[in-house]
């Protein structure tokens, strides 16, 4: 069944859902010459990503956490620990890329039990891609929602919780977030829950993530620790449930906003750096990288930024390419919502612990530069 772009739309509410039954001619002949192309290689994916028979893999690598015994052996605590994962995606119109994606995940050394991925009103062969892999895979899970045209922050949630319906009666330890367009290594996820294991009071985990500049993969310059990428993380799941999912945010930010959530219920939110996550496109490309620097301003007034610590964030930004463009913009896109009196959608009581914690970090920054 195939939805209708005219029917009419009547909000978030009215998310209609439908899974395909049948491929288009064109766009079964446009997924044979990507599969071509990616047999090839693609880029540098050949570089980093080890092309392997997946059932070969599972008799080389045993899968962890097979049983109590060696959970016990890593020092965590085995009572009701269930390191089982499901995960979710969100793609719209992801045909160059979701393939890679969908190659990083049936070749984890440990599958997911669900993976659930949700075709937010794509236009271009992304549904017949998803479809020829859930065929193949049954623990891959597809389904579409039918929305106006054109990419916003807030479908990506309504999307993802449409797909949550679909992990009802599952059980899992672990949910992740996945987005479409990024390439794991075999073990990321096996690894990843391995981490969550060892500390019952890690809630959001997560790798660092890598993008092609100058022909090279490195690592994004604004990695850190404390801030989990929503590109491929795993949340435990009572710390999902505790923050009540990923909050609708007009300009994004949901990341930042489940692993502040995390830390005011008394979880940590940690990204490891040996575990990385090749991102095939740059962060902003979508809607131009000016207007992401803008938009990223905006996100930030919205999440409750501490006035202070934006400026000085901005001038250091300042000093990267484009040079002072960027580190304008973003303040620029920061003060621009109280001009037009946007109104936050994040409680008082987020916003005053979000400044808490950047008022701290300055303070250790001062102290440091005092007494290096």
């Amino acid at each position: 069944m195939r939805l209708s772009p005219q029917e009419n739309w009547h909000g978030p509410d009215d998310i209609r859902v439908a899974t395909h039954k049948t491929i288009r001619p064109n766009c079964r002949l446009l997924f044979g010459l990507q599969k071509e192309r990616c047999l090839a290689g693609w880029l540098t994916t050949k570089n980093y990503i080890q092309q392997i028979d997946p059932r070969r893999y599972h008799q080389v690598i045993k899968p962890e956490f097979e049983n109590t015994a060696e959970l016990k052996g890593m020092g965590a605590d085995t009572r009701m620990c269930d390191t089982s994962y499901v995960l979710l995606t969100a793609a719209h119109n992801e045909e160059a890329n979701i393939e890679r994606t969908l190659q990083s995940v049936v070749q984890q050394s440990v599958l997911p039990k669900r993976w659930v991925i949700v075709s937010d009103n794509s236009t271009d062969c992304t549904d017949e891609i998803i479809q020829e892999y859930a065929e193949r895979h049954d623990f891959i899970k597809f389904v579409r929602v039918a929305r106006p045209p054109g990419h916003n922050f807030a479908a990506k949630i309504l999307a993802f919780r449409e797909g949550y319906k679909l992990l009802q009666g599952v059980e899992y330890g672990f949910i992740g977030n996945l987005d479409a367009d990024i390439s794991l290594e075999p073990t990321y996820f096996q690894q990843l829950r391995q981490r969550l294991a060892e500390t019952p009071s890690l809630g959001i985990a997560s790798g660092f993530v890598y993008e092609e500049l100058n022909g090279r993969l490195q690592a994004r310059e604004h990695n850190r620790n404390h801030s989990v990428p929503h590109a491929a993380q795993l949340v435990r799941r009572k710390c999902y449930e505790a923050i009540g999912g990923y909050a609708i945010l007009k300009f994004g930010g949901e990341d930042t906003h489940a692993s502040a959530s995390a830390r005011m219920k008394g979880w940590q939110a940690r990204s490891f750096p040996d575990l990385k996550i090749y991102h095939q496109r740059h962060t902003g490309n979508r809607g131009g990288q000016l207007r992401s620097f803008f938009r990223q301003g905006q996100m930030e007034y919205h999440l409750g930024y501490d006035v202070l610590f934006e400026i000085l964030k901005c001038i250091g930004r300042m000093r990267e390419r484009p040079f002072f463009v960027g580190g304008f913009l973003r303040l620029l896109g920061f003060v621009w919502p109280p001009i037009q009196r946007d109104k936050r959608v994040v409680t008082e009581e987020f916003v005053a612990f979000t400044r808490k914690e950047q008022r701290r970090r300055l303070s250790s920054f001062f102290v440091s530069r005092r007494n290096p």
